[in-house]
């Protein structure tokens, strides 16, 4: 069964990590926004988390156990903001289960390399093979700081980088072959939910022009986040809850007129 983390009460947001992170990346989000129901998700093969059942699981499968999830958590429609690869996911559970999704947030979103050539789609798998097989620890020594802003907080960086130590080659392998093999698109447009798009102004994973060319195709705001490299929500999680809040106050209106 699939495990989560969560605080507070009232109207549901749902946190879903990156490739390379996990639950308790989004400490900051759940000590800030007490006043609704925060709930961050370890996905398969994450945390505590069980692997896929399927060999080759896509997106769909990772948006079912999401669905498995907020069931045993009692949730029957929530917020979703999905970071990085989990945009993907997010993007899937919103298509697959479009009346559980209130708002939709895909923030430094990854988009996936479905649509590329075979020969590109190997690649990448294979990068994050030899990464997996240089082990987890070369991973957090040599990608974390990577991952924010140029001249990032001590503190942030080292969040990253205990986040990357606790990965489990396998979850982490499977979660690359989603990215390898899916595409964001694909289920972008089955969504019938309101749609943002956040990135951090200095991020270098998902650069900001890419997350504003997947907004402007589906017609969706853009919020650039200053300060902040990829794992924005660490950078400058002052603004970034910020907007949360403002996006869970809209939803919670709506909920009650």
């Amino acid at each position: 069964m699939t495990c989560w983390r969560e605080t507070g009460s009232g109207t549901a947001l749902t946190l879903l990590h990156g490739i390379s992170s996990g639950s308790r990346s989004w400490y900051k989000q759940m000590a800030a926004l007490k006043e609704y129901r925060l709930l961050a998700w370890d996905m398969p093969g994450y945390g505590d988390s069980p692997m896929p059942e399927e060999e080759k699981p896509m997106a769909a499968d990772y948006a079912d156990a999401l669905a498995v999830m907020l069931d045993r958590a009692g949730v029957e429609k929530t917020v979703l903001l999905g970071h990085s690869l989990g945009a993907l996911v997010a993007s899937a559970f919103a298509a697959r289960y479009p009346g559980r999704v209130m708002r939709l947030i895909l923030a430094d979103p990854a988009q996936g390399y479905g649509q590329a050539a075979p020969e590109q789609r190997e690649q990448v798998w294979r990068r994050r093979e030899r990464q997996a097989a240089e082990g987890m620890e070369n991973l957090a020594r040599t990608r974390a700081d990577k991952l924010l802003r140029p001249g990032a907080h001590p503190e942030d960086i080292d969040t990253v980088a205990e986040g990357m130590r606790r990965l489990r080659r396998e979850g982490f392998l499977a979660a690359a072959r989603m990215l390898a093999d899916d595409d964001i698109h694909r289920w972008l447009g089955d969504c019938r939910c309101e749609l943002e798009v956040w990135c951090g102004e200095q991020d270098a994973i998902t650069p900001p022009e890419n997350a504003w060319g997947l907004a402007q195709r589906w017609n969706a705001p853009g919020v650039a986040i200053p300060q902040a490299g990829h794992a924005s929500y660490l950078d400058n999680d002052s603004f970034f809850n910020q907007q949360l809040i403002r996006v869970m106050q809209e939803a919670s209106y709506e909920c009650t007129n």
